[in-house]
C-alpha cells in the first residue's frame, strides 16, 4: 500500500532519553489515513516509548524531533489541546489492561465516561452505547459484564474492555499497544476484522505494536521493524515477510515456536489411576454470581465455569488445554492446584484436595504453578534468592541457610539464568537483585526456579510465554522442554496460543463455555480437527510449523 503524500501522522527524526541516556534513536515512520502501520520489536527495542512518546504520557521522558497528527505538531501543541486529542481523534490501547482499567468503577462506567465526556451523551444512552460496544468486540452476555469490576473479568476480557473503551470514541487513529496478546486465535481474528470494519467506515488509522508476527502478516499494510531504539527495515509487509533484509527481522521471523523432531506422541498408560499423575472425573466448578436488580439483595445465583470435564494427564507429559477467553480453562487450572473447590473427582498424585493446610502441605509441594505474567506474580520487595527460596523454607524447613543458597544456585543454573563461571563472590551479590532488574524472559526463569526448587511431579503453565517476545517465547519452550525431559516432569498447559499448544503439547483438551468439546492426541487435534468450533481456533492461528 502506498503512503498518501500527506499521511495522518508523519514522526521524523523521534530521539528519546531517560536521564540523559537516549533509548530511542531518531527515528521516522508514517501512518496514512485508513492504513495498518505495525510497529515490531522486541522488549527494550523502543517502540512502546516511541508510541507513548507521541501523546507525551512519558512525563519523565527528553523527547525532540517532529510527530504531526492531521498537521498539528504533537510535541509542541498546548496541554489543553492535547488533552482533547487524546481519546477522541487519537486512541490508545495499553498493553496490560488490569492495570490501565480503574478498579474502583465497573467496566460499563469506564466506557461510559469516555461516551460522555467525548461525545457529549446523556447517561443512559452512554451506558448503552457502553453495553453495545462490549457486545461488538465479543464479550458475551454484556448487559452483566458492563456491571462487572476489571478483576471479575478474564485477562482476556479485560482487554477486549479496553479494545471497546479506545473505539468508543470512534478515533482516527489508533495506537495499540500488544492489543491481542491476551486473546485467543479466534478472537484475534474477530478483533482484527472490527478494527478493519471501522477502518472503513470511518477512516481509521491504526498504529499496532506487536511481537506478534502472525497479526501482522495478516493485519498489517506495513511494518517497521526496530531494534535497540534504532529502524533497522522498514516496507510493505508482503516484501519484509518474504525477503527480509536486515539480520534481525530474519532472526524474529525465525523465531516461531516449532514442534520438536521426533517429539514423543506415543500413547501413555493414563487410563490407570495407579500411574496418571492427575485424573478428574465429570469436574464441575460453580460460583456464586449477584442477581440482576432487586432480586440480587436477597439471593445470589449459580454461575457453572466448568461443566462435567474428564480429563487424564500421565508422567513425563503435557495436556494443553486451549479455548476463548471465559471457557473455563484458568478455573480448571485453580481447581487442579485445590485453590477452588470442585465437584467429581479430582486427584493429583492419586490424592484428592483436602482443603485442610496441613494435610495438604505434602500435595502443594507435588504441585507447582507458573503465572502468565512474571512481572506481577514475583514480589518487587523480595531478592531473587528470597523468592527461589521461599518453598524449601516452608517444604523443607531443616535445611540451613548455606543448604538453600545452594540449591537456589543449583536451580538458577539448571534454568539457564545463572552462568556457571560467574565467581561465588559475584553469585552472592547476583542473588540480591530484584525482579525490576530483569528482562521479561529472565523473570519468567525465576518463575520457573521457584516452581522446581521444592522438585514438583506436575507443574501448571498459565500462559507462560503470553507476555514474552517472540525470540525469547522460543527460548523459555524449549527450557519448559528439556526440563521435562530430564525430570520427567508433567505439565498442564493453560493456553490461547496454538502454536504454544503444538510446540509442547502431547494431548489437547479444547474447552467451550466450561464443556470439553474435544479432546485427544495433538496431532490428531489439530492437524485434523472434528469441531467446527476447533476449526475455528486453528484458522486464526495460522499453519503449524514442524
Amino acid at each position: 500500500m502506498t503512503v498518501p503524500a500527506q499521511p495522518l501522522l508523519s514522526v521524523r527524526g523521534l530521539r528519546i532519553a531517560f536521564g540523559g541516556r537516549p533509548v530511542v534513536h531518531g527515528i521516522d515512520f508514517d501512518v496514512g489515513a485508513g492504513e495498518k502501520v505495525a510497529l515490531v520489536g522486541e522488549s527494550g527495542s523502543g517502540k512502546t516509548v516511541s508510541a507513548l512518546s507521541l501523546l507525551r504520557l512519558l512525563p519523565d521522558a527528553q523527547v525532540s524531533g517532529e510527530a504531526r497528527f492531521a498537521g498539528q505538531s504533537l510535541l509542541s501543541l498546548p496541554e489543553r489541546a492535547l488533552r482533547g486529542l487524546r481519546g477522541d481523534a487519537v486512541a490508545y490501547v495499553f498493553q496490560e489492561p488490569m492495570t490501565a482499567l480503574n478498579p474502583l468503577y465497573p467496566v460499563g462506567e469506564q466506557i461510559a465516561e469516555v461516551l460522555r465526556v467525548k461525545r457529549g451523551l446523556p447517561p443512559r444512552e452512554a451506558w448503552a452505547r457502553a453495553e453495545a460496544w462490549l457486545q461488538q468486540v465479543g464479550i458475551d452476555e454484556p448487559a452483566r459484564r458492563a456491571r462487572q469490576y476489571p478483576h471479575q473479568l478474564s485477562g482476556g476480557q479485560r482487554q477486549r474492555a479496553m479494545i471497546a473503551m479506545a473505539l468508543a470514541g470512534e478515533p482516527r487513529l489508533l495506537i495499540a499497544d500488544e492489543p491481542t496478546t491476551a486473546l485467543d486465535a479466534s478472537l484475534r481474528l474477530q478483533i482484527l476484522a472490527l478494527l478493519d470494519e471501522l477502518r472503513q467506515r470511518l477512516g481509521l488509522a491504526v498504529l499496532v505494536i506487536t511481537h506478534d508476527l502472525h497479526l501482522v502478516r495478516r493485519f498489517a499494510d506495513r511494518v517497521v521493524v526496530m531494534e535497540r531504539g534504532h529502524v533497522v527495515e522498514a516496507g510493505p509487509v508482503a516484501r519484509v515477510f518474504s525477503a527480509p533484509a536486515h539480520p534481525y527481522t530474519i532472526r524474529l521471523l525465525a523465531s516461531r515456536p516449532q514442534r520438536p523432531a521426533g517429539f514423543d506422541v506415543a500413547p501413555v498408560e493414563a487410563a490407570n489411576p495407579a500411574t496418571a499423575v492427575l485424573t478428574a472425573d465429570a469436574l464441575s466448578v460453580e460460583y456464586r454470581v449477584p442477581r440482576p436488580g432487586w432480586r440480587g439483595w436477597f439471593r445470589s445465583a449459580t454461575f457453572t465455569a466448568v461443566r462435567e470435564v474428564t480429563a487424564r494427564l500421565g508422567p513425563g507429559r503435557t495436556l494443553g488445554v486451549v479455548g476463548e477467553s471465559g471457557s473455563g480453562k484458568s478455573t480448571l487450572a485453580l481447581a487442579v492446584l485445590g485453590l477452588l473447590p470442585a465437584r467429581g473427582d479430582l486427584r493429583v498424585m492419586g490424592r484428592a484436595w483436602s482443603g485442610r493446610v496441613t494435610a495438604d502441605r505434602p500435595l502443594r509441594r507435588d504441585v507447582q504453578v507458573v503465572f502468565q505474567d512474571p512481572f506481577s506474580s514475583l514480589s518487587p520487595r523480595l531478592t531473587v534468592e528470597q523468592i527461589v527460596e521461599e518453598g524449601l523454607r516452608v517444604h523443607a524447613p531443616t535445611l540451613s541457610a548455606a543448604e538453600r543458597r545452594a540449591r537456589v544456585v543449583a536451580v538458577l543454573r539448571e534454568v539457564g539464568l545463572l552462568p556457571a563461571e560467574v565467581p561465588a563472590a559475584e553469585t552472592a551479590a547476583w542473588l540480591q537483585r530484584y525482579p525490576h532488574e530483569f528482562s521479561g524472559g529472565q523473570r519468567q526463569r525465576i518463575a520457573v526456579a521457584r516452581a522446581l526448587i521444592v522438585e514438583p511431579k506436575l507443574l501448571v503453565l498459565d500462559e507462560p510465554t503470553s507476555a514474552l517476545d517472540v525470540t525469547v517465547q522460543r527460548q523459555v519452550i524449549e527450557l519448559l522442554l528439556r526440563l521435562q525431559r530430564e525430570r520427567g516432569l508433567s505439565y498442564l498447559l493453560i493456553t490461547h496460543d496454538v502454536d504454544v499448544v503444538w510446540a509442547m503439547a502431547h494431548d489437547v483438551l479444547v474447552m467451550r463455555a466450561g464443556r470439553v468439546v474435544e479432546a485427544g492426541p495433538a496431532e490428531q487435534v489439530l492437524r485434523a480437527p472434528r469441531e467446527d468450533y476447533t476449526r475455528q481456533l486453528l484458522a486464526g492461528a495460522g499453519p503449524l510449523v514442524g
